[in-house]
């Protein structure tokens, strides 16, 4: 498993899944190493940072899906804006636990796994950088 502060880990890696979300946060390699920590991710490519501490690129693997990410970057017409709109699912094998990994890694637990009227259990959170996390387990 890589960590964002290996100088050896590659700019690019086989993407998985259909559809990858593709996030912007102000510190991506901070928001990278977090979600090894909070979600057992797996950092398979990154861009090295610029002068700024900023990186163009960072490819995760996390539960079966790819999640890329970068920095925002004003000057190239890329200005910070606030996550909206929209959550990240974690599809769990055991919620109680990878909440409460969540959780304890920094994670805002927003609702507590509990049963839904669907029939499955699910939890939501968010992570320091605004974004909205979802944890659902079938029935």
């Amino acid at each position: 498993m890589s960590t964002v502060t290996d100088v050896d880990v590659p700019t690019s890696a086989p993407v998985k899944g259909g559809v990858v979300a593709y996030l912007n946060v102000e510190g991506a390699i901070k928001a990278a190493a977090f979600y090894e920590k909070a979600f057992g991710a797996e950092v398979v490519a990154r861009h090295p940072p610029d002068e700024k501490g900023r990186t163009m690129h960072i490819h995760l693997h996390l539960n079966g899906s790819s999640i890329m990410m970068s920095d925002f970057f004003a000057e190239h017409g890329h200005a910070k804006v606030d996550p909206q709109g929209f959550s990240l699912v974690i599809i769990a094998t055991d919620i109680e636990a990878q909440y409460k990994r969540a959780v304890d890694a920094g994670c805002d637990g927003l609702m507590a796994p509990q049963k839904m009227f669907w029939g499955d259990t699910f939890a939501s959170l968010k992570d320091p950088w605004g974004v909205a996390w979802g944890m659902n387990q079938g029935g």
